[in-house]
């Protein structure tokens, strides 16, 4: 199938009044695609009176509530299941698209072996960006790491803010697991989508999904987001969500991609941090560098608190970090 006749359903999820310009400013965004939507999709997340205002507020798109477990895991699949293209698209509702984001998500679908592609998400600063926060670790707020390829590229996974599946994905895969995924502001444990893709390529075992960095979104962080409380609880959770898919689909798959982050990526991280400092005569490249080191850290006392609670012995694999 050409680029030129394929389409895709488009599926924002949402919970929150919070949120509630944010989602407009993001079906606005899909609107204004150079390829156009083949439709778009909200789905509300146990909230009757959000549901009721984006009926109102959307009248040329389909607003559902979420018929699965509370939770973005449940919403997703509801959007996925009512989704009537062959491409299946989703994007935070906290986040805007570029106009030809779409465009160069459907680009790659023109390869029979690309069962998914995901692209760039960069951050929207609502506050001022901490001094001493690391690039490597930009997946804390939910965008595009350090570490991750520059260019069109093959990976084990996408960011959920920014990926898309073939329908028949979905059909012979399942949906995302309802034990991942983020619960409002209370449950940060993460990583659907990291168990969904390594459970997708079991079943295509000849596909692959494609990261594409010019399929752009804009991702707002809020100010409560950048503070050094918040890394460490998304960090801590983080692990625990590592041990959690590590326990679903093993360590081999469920760690591959973060074993080489955590060798080659961090490392260089400090090892930069150090010499900026030196050559800049600031403390910047230092904090950078202690957070680097703090965050792994971090990281690898909840993968491990995560992995106990599991299995009272120790297990051997480790090493773990972003989604």
């Amino acid at each position: 199938m050409s680029i030129s006749n394929l389409q895709a359903s488009v599926i924002l999820c949402a919970y929150t009044h919070a949120r509630w310009n944010d989602l407009i400013a993001a079906v606005d965004s899909i609107r204004r695609q150079n390829t156009a939507a083949g439709e778009i999709i909200v789905v509300i997340d146990n909230n009757q009176d959000l549901y009721k205002m984006a009926l109102a507020q959307f009248p040329d798109v389909r607003v559902l509530e979420n018929r699965g477990l509370r939770g973005l895991s449940g919403a997703r699949n509801t959007g996925a299941e009512y989704a009537s293209c062959p491409v299946v698209a989703f994007m935070d509702e906290d986040a805007v698209a570029e106009p030809d984001w779409l465009t160069w998500l459907l680009f790659s679908y023109q390869e029979e072996q690309v069962i998914g592609v995901g692209g760039k998400v960069m951050p929207d600063w609502l506050g001022k960006q901490p001094a001493w926060f690391p690039e490597e670790f930009a997946w804390v707020v939910g965008c595009t790491y350090k570490g991750l390829p520059e260019t069109v590229a093959p990976v084990r996974n996408m960011l959920g803010c920014n990926m898309s599946f073939r329908q028949e994905v979905f059909d012979r895969t399942g949906g995302f697991h309802n034990a991942l995924g983020r619960l409002g502001d209370k449950r940060l444990i993460s990583c659907e989508e990291t168990e969904f893709c390594i459970r997708a390529i079991r079943r295509f075992p000849h596909s692959q999904f494609v990261h594409d960095p010019r399929a752009r979104v804009n991702h707002k962080v809020p100010a409560e987001r950048t503070s050094w409380q918040y890394y460490q609880r998304r960090c801590f959770a983080e692990g625990l969500s590592k041990a959690r898919v590590a326990g679903f689909v093993g360590s081999g798959d469920g760690l591959s991609s973060e074993r080489e982050y955590t060798l080659r990526t961090l490392p260089q991280g400090i090892l930069r941090g150090v010499k900026n400092s030196l050559l800049e005569g600031n403390l910047t490249g230092l904090l950078q560098a202690g957070a680097i080191i703090a965050g792994l850290m971090i990281t690898l006392l909840g993968y491990l608190s995560g992995r106990l609670a599991a299995n009272p012995k120790p297990a051997e694999d480790s090493l773990m970090l972003p989604s």
